[in-house]
């Protein structure tokens, strides 16, 4: 398994992802990594977390199955988050002097599930704030534009404070300490229907093969994944990486997820660099 991207990230690709806040990056990884994340999703399913849950199950029985922060206890997960081209191509695209490792997410939709993503941003929700960060979204399966995640370019330059969807909400097994979120009190503006007019936000996806991924920045504007047909699921594996201006905050409003407690464990504090062993630095300017 290669430890460099299979392609270069380009110049081009790092202008788009600073002007848009998203990037579509071709053949990142190779087949050796796919097999191994998929291994590890496996073993994932199996054996969940306890901040796992099933995001939504219809009258069918089809399910959108979640998990998070399953590096630690994952193998193949934390293998990826050390070993693999990832940080090398946060740390291009951000043009970072550092990058360190957040967390990672894994969505698996079963064959036919209808549900779609609600539109949001990332970094509202986080235990952390800055703008020098990069979600890498990578399909381990084929996936359509039309059922892959969906991005409105540009967006990540948003200032204002949006209502966000409360994710805690997506609980159909009613299990308990959830985390939740209540942007009431916080937001300056309702968040807008993209649905209703998908042009006019000039929202884009695109086909996916395994080894393909897009990266974006934690405060573009992101969802509408879903609707698959009926012989198609979706496994996808995501891992947030964060770069120069990052720093710890705990939002009067909630987290999801939210690593207070973990944070408050580990001696860190409101403006504290994320480090340490949840948050390991992988990539430094000066090692490479």
């Amino acid at each position: 398994m290669n430890r460099a991207p299979l392609t270069a990230v380009t110049s081009h690709q790092i202008e788009t992802f600073a002007r848009d806040g998203v990037v579509l990056l071709p053949n990142m990884f190779d087949s050796g990594w796919i097999e191994h994340l998929r291994e590890g999703l496996a073993t994932n399913c199996k054996n969940p977390t306890a901040r796992a849950r099933v995001w939504d199950r219809d009258e069918r029985g089809r399910t959108v199955f979640y998990d998070s922060q399953a590096w630690q206890q994952v193998e193949e997960y934390g293998n990826f988050v050390f070993e693999s081209p990832a940080a090398e191509i946060a740390a291009a695209l951000l043009g970072a002097s550092k990058i360190n490792f957040y967390f990672d997410a894994v969505f698996v939709r079963s064959p036919g599930t209808q549900f779609e993503t609600p539109w949001h941003q990332d970094e509202p929700y986080w235990s952390v704030e800055g703008f020098n960060t990069c979600s890498i979204w990578m399909p381990l399966v084929p996936v359509k534009a039309e059922n892959a995640l969906c991005f409105v370019p540009r967006s990540h330059l948003e200032t204002k404070v949006l209502k966000q969807y409360n994710f805690g909400d997506l609980n159909p097994d009613s299990q308990v300490a959830v985390d939740s979120v209540d942007f009431d009190d916080a937001a300056e503006e309702a968040f807008p229907d993209i649905d209703g007019d998908r042009k006019k936000w000039g929202v884009v996806s695109w086909n996916m093969q395994p080894g393909d991924c897009v990266a974006f920045n934690s405060r573009t504007m992101h969802g509408g994944s879903g609707k698959l047909p009926p012989d198609q699921g979706l496994e996808v594996f995501t891992t947030k990486w964060l770069g120069d201006d990052v720093k710890v905050n705990f939002r009067p409003y909630g987290m999801d997820p939210d690593h207070t407690t973990v944070m408050t464990a580990a001696g860190l504090v409101p403006g504290d660099r994320p480090e340490g062993d949840l948050y390991p630095r992988i990539w430094t300017a000066s090692a490479n």
